[in-house]
């Protein structure tokens, strides 16, 4: 069965460390180059919240935005992207209604969450979870 990642905020300290993980899978070890986004919703004293894709599995605006076929429906929901297709037009950050996809400079494309579950693994306080879906 499918699965998609899934959230509790309530035990988060901002650690940072699931975003750390998912941008070690890209390579690198940088906030920047993750699909996974930790922020404050205000200050130092405030809770945090999670930025990640949602795995839309009806009208998927990113996928619909790519005119390249860069993106492909993942089973479960969210996409996939295919770099050998992605021209880097951005169309499909602007697309996304919750900005949860972002463009690495570095890696030259989008950075859109996969739904692989490796940040859920790897976090301390056990916000993250995966859900299994239809």
């Amino acid at each position: 069965m499918a699965k998609r990642l899934r959230y509790d905020m309530n035990a988060c300290l901002g650690c940072q460390t699931c975003s750390l993980v998912c941008s070690t899978l890209s390579g690198y070890h940088s906030l920047g180059e993750s699909g996974i986004n930790i922020k404050t919703k205000g200050g130092l004293q405030g809770k945090f919240v999670c930025v990640v894709c949602a795995g839309c599995t009806e009208n998927i605006s990113c996928l619909e935005a790519c005119k390249t076929g860069a993106l492909k429906a993942r089973n479960g929901g969210g996409v996939l992207l295919d770099k050998n297709k992605c021209i880097g037009c951005k169309k499909c950050i602007s697309a996304c209604s919750i900005g949860a996809i972002h463009y690495s400079d570095n890696l030259d494309r989008p950075i859109i969450c996969r739904q692989c579950g490796t940040c859920a693994k790897y976090c301390p306080h056990n916000c993250l979870y995966m859900e299994e879906v239809e």
